[in-house]
This record gives C-alpha cells, sequence and structure tokens, in this order.
C-alpha cells in the first residue's frame, strides 16, 4: 500500500456527479429491515438458506429475497458480472420500484444500460454467500480518466462486486479506476448524496454457516452490549495507518475499554495476552496468526475485528487465507477488507468506523462512513442492520447480572476505567472489588492484583489471584492471562500457586509447542521454588520429550 490521500484531494473535485437530480425516496413500509434487499445466487442452495435465514432473524419481508442465477466461483469477468450479477439485479429493482427510474435502450462501454435514475429507497442491499465476489481486469473496457490513471497504481478496473453495487443507482459510473464515495466522513449527507449509493454489506464465510452465524451473533450482541476487551496492533510500515491506530486506541480509552496495545513491528505474538477480543483494530501481516490462530479461539459474541492487508479479503471461503475469511470462522460479527490492493488511503478508516458505532450507527452506516471511494476494492462483511453499542453502557452496567458470567468481569473493568477517567478512583476500585466478590473472573482478578502489585503490596497482590490456582482449565483465548496470572504469582512470592496454575495450563494436551516449551521453562523454576522438586523433575522430563523443532 502508499499513501494516496493527498492525490485523492486534488481528484475529488474534478470528477463529475451524475446528471441527475434525485427524487425524494419512494414511500415504503417504516424500518430499515422492511428496505433491506437480500440478494442469493438462485444456483447455490446454501446461498438462498443464508438469504431466508436473515430474513426471518431480522424481520426482512420474503419478497426482498432476489435469486438470480450466477457463477458459482469467487472471481469472475466484467462480462459475467454485468451479464448474470449487475444488470439483472438492476432491472429488477427498477420493476420492483426499489430503484425510481426511467428504462432506457442506450448502454455504457461495459454493458450496462443507462436508465434515467432519480433516487433509491433500499436501507441495504444484503449479499449473500455464494453471489461473486471480485471483478479481474478486463484490458479491453481500459480507458484512461485523468487525473486518476495518470496514476499507474489506478489503470484498472478490477474491483469488489460489492462496491460496483453500491453504484446500483448511478447510471454511467465509471468502471476504470474509482469513484468518490459521498458518505465518507459525511455527518450529516443530504438526499441527493444519499441517492447517490446504495450501501451493501455481505454474509459471507468459509461455511455457509459461518455466514449465517453473522447475523445470530449480531442480534445476541443486540440484547446485551458489547462485553470484552480491546486490542490495538500498531507498528506497521506506514506512519498514516499506526495514526488512524493511535485515534483507535484514545477512543477505546474514551469508551472505557480495557485495553493492550502493542506497537512492535509483529502482529501480536501467539504469547499475547488475547482473551474476550471484543474489538480488534491491526496490521499488517497476508494472514490471520497470533494468538488468534491457537487451537480453539474463539472472538466473544459481536466481536468487530479489522486487520488492515491489500489482500485481506481475496478469499472469503478458506478459514487460513487472509483476515476476513478467518476472522468470520473464529466468530467475529463484524470485519472489512479488501479483494485486490486498494492502497492505504484507500481502505476502511478504522478510526471513522469505531466513530460511528460508537455513536450508534448501524455497521452498514458507519462502513461507508469509514470508506473513501466506491467501484474499488473495499467489501464491509456482517450484519448491515448491526449496532454494536445499541445498549448504552448505562445500561448494560445495571443489567449486568444478564452477562454470561465470564464476560462481567470484563465489564466491571469498563465500570471501573470509566471511574477513574472521572477522577474517582476509590469508587473504581470498590465497584472491582464488589464484582470480584459477586462473580470472581480471571480478568477482573488479574486486574486487581497488578493494581495491588503497583502499589508495592506483593501480598495483596497474590491474595487478589489467590483462586487462579484452583481454575482448573482455560479456554485457548485466556491461555496467555492464566500464563500472565502464574507469572505474577511467581512475582509476589506465591511460588506454589504459580506451579499450581502453571499445571493446569500444561495439562491441556491443545496447548501448542510455542507456548509449551518457554512455559514448561518457567513452571519448573516456579516449582524449584516452591520446593517441589518431584513437579520440577517432571516438567524437565517433558522439555526433553519436546519435538526437535520446539527447542531451537
Amino acid at each position: 500500500m502508499v499513501a494516496g490521500l493527498s492525490l485523492l484531494r486534488k481528484i475529488l473535485p474534478l470528477l463529475l456527479l451524475p446528471a441527475w437530480l434525485p427524487a425524494v425516496p419512494l414511500a415504503g413500509a417504516d424500518g430499515l429491515a422492511a428496505r433491506v434487499i437480500l440478494l442469493a445466487n438462485r444456483d447455490d442452495p446454501d446461498s438462498l438458506r443464508i438469504a431466508r435465514h436473515y430474513a426471518a432473524v431480522r424481520g426482512v419481508p420474503p419478497e426482498n429475497i432476489i435469486a438470480q442465477s450466477m457463477p458459482l466461483t469467487e472471481t469472475i469477468s466484467w462480462t459475467d458480472f454485468v451479464t448474470t450479477v449487475w444488470q439483472p439485479l438492476q432491472d429488477e429493482l427498477v420493476r420492483r420500484q426499489w430503484i425510481d427510474a426511467i428504462p432506457m435502450a442506450l448502454t455504457d462501454a461495459a454493458g450496462r444500460r443507462k436508465p434515467a435514475i432519480s433516487g433509491h429507497r433500499i436501507s441495504y442491499l444484503v449479499v449473500c454467500r455464494g453471489v461473486p465476489l471480485r471483478i479481474v481486469h478486463d484490458p479491453a473496457l481500459y480507458h484512461v480518466m485523468p487525473p486518476l490513471t495518470d496514476d499507474p497504481k489506478f489503470r484498472t478496473n478490477e474491483a469488489a462486486v460489492d462496491s460496483e453495487l453500491s453504484l446500483l443507482a448511478q447510471t454511467d459510473s465509471a468502471i476504470n479506476a474509482f469513484v468518490p464515495n459521498p458518505l465518507f466522513r459525511n455527518d450529516h449527507p443530504t438526499m441527493f448524496e444519499l441517492a447517490q449509493v446504495v450501501k451493501v454489506s455481505r454474509l459471507d464465510g468459509p461455511t455457509a454457516a459461518d455466514a449465517a452465524a453473522l447475523v445470530d451473533r449480531a442480534v445476541a450482541a443486540e440484547r446485551t452490549g458489547l462485553a470484552g476487551r480491546a486490542y490495538v496492533d500498531l507498528g506497521g510500515y506506514h506512519p498514516d495507518g499506526d495514526r488512524w491506530l493511535k485515534a483507535v486506541a484514545g477512543q477505546l480509552a474514551e469508551l472505557g475499554f480495557d485495553t493492550d496495545e502493542d506497537d512492535a513491528p509483529a502482529t501480536f505474538p501467539a504469547t499475547a495476552r488475547m482473551d474476550a477480543p471484543v474489538l480488534y483494530f491491526g496490521w499488517y501481516a497476508p494472514n490471520l496468526n497470533g494468538p488468534f490462530a491457537l487451537p480453539g479461539f474463539q472472538f466473544p459474541v459481536g466481536a468487530i475485528a479489522i486487520h488492515i492487508h491489500s489482500f485481506s479479503a481475496a478469499t472469503l471461503h478458506s478459514a487460513t487465507t487472509g483476515w476476513c475469511g478467518p476472522l468470520v470462522a473464529h466468530g467475529v460479527t463484524a470485519t472489512v477488507g479488501n479483494v485486490f490492493e486498494p492502497y492505504l488511503q484507500l481502505t476502511h478508516r478504522p478510526d471513522f468506523l469505531l466513530r460511528a458505532l460508537a455513536r450508534g450507527d448501524t455497521f452498514g452506516d458507519a462502513a461507508y462512513y469509514a470508506e473513501p471511494v466506491l467501484s474499488w476494492q473495499a467489501i464491509a462483511i456482517g450484519d448491515p442492520l448491526y449496532r454494536p453499542f445499541a445498549v448504552p453502557f448505562e445500561i448494560q452496567w445495571k443489567n449486568r447480572a444478564e452477562l454470561p458470567a465470564r464476560l462481567a468481569g470484563y465489564a466491571a473493568l469498563r465500570q471501573m476505567h470509566r471511574l477513574e477517567a472521572a477522577h474517582q478512583p476509590a469508587w473504581a476500585l470498590a465497584v472491582a472489588r464488589t464484582a470480584m466478590r459477586e462473580r470472581p473472573t480471571l480478568a477482573l482478578g488479574y486486574a486487581l492484583a497488578r493494581l495491588r502489585e503497583q502499589a508495592g503490596d506483593r501480598a495483596g497482590a497474590a491474595q487478589e489471584l489467590g483462586f487462579a490456582a484452583s481454575l482448573p482449565a482455560f479456554p485457548s483465548d485466556e491461555w496467555a492471562l492464566a500464563h500472565e496470572s502464574a507469572r505474577l504469582l511467581q512475582r509476589t512470592g506465591s511460588s506454589a500457586q504459580a506451579a499450581q496454575l502453571y499445571g493446569h495450563l500444561l495439562q491441556d494436551q491443545a496447548l501448542p509447542w510455542e507456548l509449551r516449551e518457554p512455559w514448561l521453562h518457567e513452571a519448573r523454576e516456579a516449582a524449584l521454588s516452591a520446593g517441589d522438586n518431584g513437579q520440577a523433575a517432571e516438567w524437565n522430563r517433558a522439555l526433553d520429550d519436546l519435538p526437535a523443532e520446539a527447542k531451537k
């Protein structure tokens, strides 16, 4: 990726707006769900099932499902896109008066008809797994578009299907290079600006079940609000990306989320703490890695995770390739990505996306608030109706007993941080301790222990975490937290409890050797400090039995 902000600022005023003027959106049923259109591939039974499932869950009228015969591949040509996706869909939307237009016989260079369009009444177009994902470059359709194509990077018409469909309500939109998004960072879009864009989001993933689960997770999260921790992975190759992510970290602090930042050049290592990552923003690796790739790793319900990378969504049908497909496979509720090289300045802005979501916008609206251009490479994956912050934190805190026991501690941590920000540290500590007595969790206990350790109270720190040694097992996203807890117990003189906690960690057969090897060394030292020479010898033998590659 390269910076292109200055170029974008120069060219946006030069691009012509459509010649038509939008009419007032057509009258329709109240509510966003009633105006959702679902696009499915008629030749893919799973595609139709996903569309029907979404309609049933969100109360979308069944007649809003449009099924077309399309290629059963993720990557298609411009000819196939126009003849099987764009034109049949636009014709049907005009016929049903979702797009207000007068049909015309004229066509553009790509073969798309050029109706006289005056507006649309679609809240969101939801594209279901089975609809092609991306369009390859067609040299025969390429023509120069000064000043955009003065830059060789933009001499292409490869694009995301969804990004092209955003322009269904425009006539004769360009297919080479890109088109400015009038909704980008636009807090108060006019009727004219809204009429230019059809907001598109995709229900897709490595399996049909993964795709269908996106709406289920969204609805579940809206009932209770987001609960978990936040993680920001900086240290990318370009200062603009790090600046955006720094802004994200500041927003997360204002929201009160317990947050970890990592500014090392590499992504979070497999040993990094990554418990309950309900919000993740980072860059820059080609494929999902680190803690996310641990056996059995799952995001909490409602999680929003964004990893900036050029080809993060080149395929959505793999659980290991890229980021978007694997994130969905691991339980993410909403994400964004790119099907081809977008260049950094033309990707979704993570800080703008979080800003829009935090103020209560839907995911569908937030994605378009954060994306500077259309007819380009970016896509949004998830339920566009999803409002992750639909439940204000005050209500979530009041109803915290309804949260799953494991997540309740994260709500307490958030309340603690909010009180600290309001300069009420005593109340913050009291809230955390009360929550710990009511529903003890490892995350909250560790936070309280760290506070005591930082205050020089080693005995008190060990006391706060004393219960951890009796926990029999941990989900994979808590492995690193349990490890940090064991280290704290060891630092504060509770070697026997530390050794016991290490023992519970190491007995998990799913623990990969890159974690097992360093933790065995630490566990052996804890056992020796506790005077348990038999356990130390057993762990020493376990080290000897590790595969050769683990000992390098």
